[in-house]
């Protein structure tokens, strides 16, 4: 799908403008982020959160940040910790209002007792396989459970036995008494807790068993009094379920479920487990590898937080189906944040000496440069200029073909903002007949790279001073699967099958200008015709500094890739 149309409708705003001019919920608007902590967020998470959180903001509201931490076998802190960083970064703030659905273990405990109560619900000694056996299938009613028909006693004696521990993990299940013959197959008799005996990140071990994610989740959204329980189109089925379970217990608030259009992006993959893979094969160095979706990664590899909401916001929020992006359409959105955020800065990635002859060799100057042409308050810098520079191997040729306007034998080119300069030999290597040194002559009257009497040259390089130069280590990044779609992939492969074998390059020894010395992690820069780098958060050392590629210059989004 090529987006084209940058004024997507929002038919959630449109309901929320209903529901506030008619009165309902109060004329409260709340919302809510509701993560699992068992892996870390992607995209397709971060359009949820500027979502959520944006709808909050627009109609002065709030959004809660709460954790759906019902399977304490895959949960843990650190990715909830690792989730409100992203929720930080990308710009929201959820005040005072951070919860747990372990929070109401207690309250949904006494919610699973009214079902009991209320002969809604009962025990079940089916195995798993066994309940899956029973379910049916989409053109077959599935079948009563032989212990549906329990007493309201027997039912009540079990569940409370189930949470005392006197029975084995998997012996015992309780489930929604609902109709085994419904065409929707999560209303047939849906688990809400099982046995699990597990340590919880939170309560420790208070619990041996847990809520179902589908119980749990729809009751926090009532506990909490939230208004538009928005979430994704794979959990439209799921609606009925959560209203059934909202009408069938005693809540003050009733939300309601709205469903919209994943974010999907061309080769990429938005899946957990499939990422999890990835991280645990060491096919990637972590969850933060910049070559991966997680907004740890993005914000790793230098994407701005502000390209990513500009993003949210452009696609839109669709009903009907998931919403498949050209990855070039985020890097567009990236591109346009960093022009005009990013300093310019001169890096040779692959140097190749040029010596000008009749430069004075104990001499050295400075050449005051804008830092960025789009932002006159980012001022400019002074860059040094030696006898000695480095140039980029690319930029010079032998024997040049028609419209090369780079540097050949004989021909003059422009050093950016310092002077003219022409090549008149070249010294090769006598084994390998490489190009090692290029013996060029300048026009001592072109300070500043114009000609005095006025002569046109068409090529300008970019250079770095030899004495003054910083050495850094540069990675370069493609996409990490080589096949578009990454859900549609052929039968009998694997999704591994598709790795981009290209997905990183890594170039030491690469020459910066000096003012790139004292960078911190995070900061991006322009690399003039290279395009926007950031400081690696993780390997950037005092004395090593290492560079991500962000995104390239060129924008290739709706002409294909490049």
């Amino acid at each position: 799908m090529t987006i084209e149309n940058e004024n997507n409708t929002n038919f959630i705003k449109e309901i929320i403008k209903k529901d506030l001019n008619s009165g309902a919920n109060d004329g409260r608007v709340a919302t809510r982020f509701p993560p699992e902590p068992n892996g870390f967020l992607h995209i397709g998470h971060a359009k949820s959160i500027c979502l959520n959180f944006g709808l909050a903001e627009e109609f002065k509201g709030l959004c809660n940040l709460r954790f759906d931490d019902t399977n304490p076998t895959r949960e843990e802190t650190k990715y909830v910790e690792a989730i409100k960083e992203d929720v930080r970064w990308l710009g929201f703030d959820w005040e005072d209002r951070l919860y747990f659905a372990s929070d109401y273990f207690d309250q949904l405990y006494e919610f699973a007792l009214h079902l009991v109560n209320s002969g809604k619900a009962y025990v079940d000694d089916l195995s798993a396989d066994e309940i899956r056996e029973y379910r049916g299938t989409l053109t077959e009613p599935g079948q009563d459970s032989p212990y549906r028909e329990r007493t309201v006693d027997e039912n009540l004696d079990l569940f409370e036995r189930m949470r005392a521990g006197e029975f084995a993990d998997g012996s015992h299940v309780l489930r929604a008494k609902i109709d085994m013959a419904h065409p929707n197959m999560v209303m047939r008799d849906p688990t809400i807790y099982r046995i699990r005996r597990a340590h919880h990140h939170r309560t420790g071990d208070k619990w041996c068993i847990y809520p179902m994610y589908d119980f749990t989740h729809c009751l926090s959204d009532a506990i909490e009094g939230i208004t538009h329980s928005v979430c994704t189109l794979e959990f439209e089925n799921n609606r009925a379920l959560y209203d059934w379970f909202i009408e069938n217990v005693n809540t003050k608030h009733t939300p309601h479920q709205y469903e919209f259009a994943r974010l999907e992006l061309t080769h990429t993959l938005m899946s957990k487990r499939k990422l999890l893979k990835l991280v645990e094969d060491g096919i990637v160095v972590g969850w933060d590898d910049p070559r991966l979706p997680t907004i740890a990664g993005i914000r790793r590899r230098g994407y701005p937080p502000e390209a990513m909401r500009t993003l949210a916001e452009r696609v839109g929020v669709a009903k009907k189906r998931d919403t498949m992006v050209e990855y070039g359409f985020l890097e567009h959105a990236v591109r346009e944040n960093l022009n005009l955020t990013a300093n310019r800065v001169m890096a040779v990635l692959d140097p190749l000496k040029l010596v000008i002859e009749n430069y004075p060799e104990d001499k050295s100057e400075t050449f005051e440069i804008v830092n960025n042409p789009e932002d006159e308050s980012a001022g400019s810098r002074q860059v040094p200029f030696s006898r000695e520079v480095y140039i980029e191997r690319g930029d010079f040729m032998e024997e040049p073909p028609r419209k090369f306007f780079r540097l050949s034998p004989g021909r003059e080119v422009r050093l950016r903002g310092a002077y003219l300069v022409t090549c008149e030999s070249v010294v090769k290597d006598p084994d390998t007949g490489e190009v090692v040194e290029l013996r060029c002559k300048y026009d001592p009257e072109s300070r500043g790279g114009d000609a005095p009497d006025g002569r046109k040259v068409k090529g300008t390089l970019h250079w770095v001073s030899a004495s003054h130069a910083v050495e850094a280590e540069v990675r370069l990044y493609d996409h990490l699967f080589l096949r578009e779609n990454m859900n549609d992939i052929p039968e009998g492969s694997e999704f591994t099958d598709f790795l981009n074998p290209d997905s990183l390059t890594v170039v030491k020894n690469s020459k910066l200008e000096p003012s790139v010395a004292n960078a911190s992690a995070g900061d991006r820069f322009q690399f003039l015709r290279h395009g926007y780098f950031c400081v690696d958060s993780e390997d950037s050392e005092p004395n090593k500094l290492v560079f991500n590629r962000t995104v390239s210059l060129r924008d290739s989004w709706g002409k294909g890739r490049k």
